[in-house]
């Protein structure tokens, strides 16, 4: 049996999960709300390469790995597959997704959070939302993560976010 869940409600539960750390539980402390965020998105990760990965054979390779990552894991969660896969054949992997679902309705122009804002608060809100937008990304990169270290390979995940909805990320 087949189990879905609307993209606006896993969009609300991930919007409200960094409000929740970034501002009620760890608003003095933002580099602990970026690590709790990214365990979280790590256990999610681990859990679901668990279960997408029953019923097959275990990678003989990290490539095969990486490349099951971008095609079968990314198209469960995203309905698409990863658009750009790069490796300097050294162990370094970047994969980019030119439209991430989860980035599409954020903004970082701080015009659209405040209509009547002054220039020093439209700088502040500016760099609010860059500041919120990069911990929403903690989480996808704990998902890559888990999803990773369950299929046998430690990482570390980084995402670059400089051309959004585009999303860049090392691992």
């Amino acid at each position: 049996m087949v189990r879905e869940v609307a993209e606006s409600c896993v969009d609300g539960v991930v919007m409200e999960m960094v409000a929740a750390y970034c501002g009620r539980f760890y608003a003095a402390k933002p580099e602990l709300a970026a690590r709790r965020i990214e365990a979280i998105g790590f256990q999610v990760g681990h859990q679901l390469t668990e279960r997408y990965t029953m019923e097959r054979p275990r990678f003989s390779d990290h490539l095969e790995a990486i490349k099951f990552i971008c095609k079968d894991f990314w198209s469960e969660l995203f309905k698409k597959q990863i658009d750009n896969l790069k490796t300097n054949h050294r162990g370094t992997f970047v994969l980019q997704d030119n439209r991430f679902r989860w980035l599409t309705r954020v903004s970082i122009d701080p015009s659209v959070e405040s209509m009547d804002a002054t220039d020093n608060d439209s700088a502040t809100l500016g760099d609010s939302a860059a500041q919120t937008t990069s911990m929403l990304l903690y989480f996808p990169c704990g998902i890559i993560r888990g999803a990773l270290t369950n299929l046998g390979i430690s990482c570390s995940v980084t995402a670059d976010m400089s051309n959004l909805p585009a999303w860049v990320f090392g691992l």
